[in-house]
């Protein structure tokens, strides 16, 4: 009797190894333990509120709330107002900050430049500088009562209240994109390195000048970058909280929800611990959407 094909040809079931879970357990514990927990803690959270018995000084004791927190937090006045705000500030600082990036990563990948490692440095030390003491920095350079800056425009005929209600934001605007203009810019740089020389040498040969190569060949290449760089800049301005945190000990301008973030450390100081919960998990949603609306605009136009 002849064998049957399964019979000749004996299968060997791939054995399953533990190596790619090995590799991955670096990322995944800590974005489990870091990430997804607290999450997931809010979450629970924003569905409880917490009760007092026996008058002002009973005992406090947490009970479900459902959803109440929830249509609270967006009935406030204060969430639509910080929101857009927020937006409003995205719309501008963003575009600016990015633009302020790219420039500074292509004149850093010309071949012109000179003393390229040096300027990497100067570039991304802002960036080092922890946001508190940059805050404070600036807070300085606006305060009328102390800043040569503020005295050098009132010299020239310009007087500037950087620290009023029609400036502030755009103040603290100045101080996100003097932190994080050298960051991005380090990320377009690096995008730039792997855009393969033989392109930029045959477009010279061509008769190309060196913006006519950045715009049509360099830009168009480094896409992606540019778009991660815009998806993590809509992230954090939406997380905006140190430098309005700082300004508002010493501006009148910024109040205890300026911006979201604020308005949730506002709450959670207050021991309102479930309605902070409640705005951080709608702050979360309304970032998650618009990170996603502009990847998908992004996409329909690369298409």
């Amino acid at each position: 009797m002849k064998p049957t094909t399964a019979q000749a040809v004996p299968r060997h079931r791939p054995r399953r190894t533990l190596a790619p879970y090995a590799f991955l357990a670096p990322f995944l514990i800590p974005f489990v333990l870091f990430s997804l927990v607290p999450i997931g803690y809010a979450f629970w959270q924003s569905l409880h509120k917490t009760q007092r018995t026996g008058g002002t000084f009973g005992r406090t004791h947490s009970v479900f709330a459902g959803f109440d927190q929830y249509v609270q937090v967006v009935q406030e006045p204060y969430f639509a107002e910080s929101v857009l705000r927020v937006a409003g500030f995205a719309l501008v600082q963003i575009p600016v900050m990015l633009l302020l990036s790219l420039v500074l990563a292509l004149l850093l990948d010309s071949a012109v430049a000179r003393a390229k490692r040096f300027f990497r440095l100067v570039y991304f030390v802002p960036y080092g500088i922890p946001g508190v003491v940059a805050a404070l920095m600036w807070a300085f350079l606006y305060d009328p009562r102390l800043s040569p800056l503020v005295d050098a425009l009132d010299s020239a005929g310009i007087h500037a209240d950087l620290l009023g209600p029609g400036a502030i934001l755009w103040s603290i605007g100045n101080v996100v994109t003097w932190t994080y203009t050298g960051y991005n810019m380090l990320i377009l740089y690096a995008a730039l390195q792997a855009v393969p020389a033989d392109i930029g040498e045959a477009a010279r040969v061509d008769g190309a000048g060196g913006w006519a190569i950045a715009l049509r060949i360099k830009i168009p290449i480094i896409r992606p970058a540019l778009i991660l760089t815009g998806v993590f800049s809509i992230i954090g301005t939406f997380q905006l909280f140190t430098e309005p945190q700082v300004f508002r000990s010493i501006s009148t301008s910024v109040t205890s929800a300026y911006t979201p973030n604020l308005a949730a450390y506002s709450l959670a100081s207050g021991d309102n611990y479930g309605e902070a919960a409640a705005l951080s998990v709608l702050l979360a949603v309304v970032t998650f959407a618009l990170s996603f609306a502009f990847l998908r605009f992004t996409s329909r136009r690369q298409g």
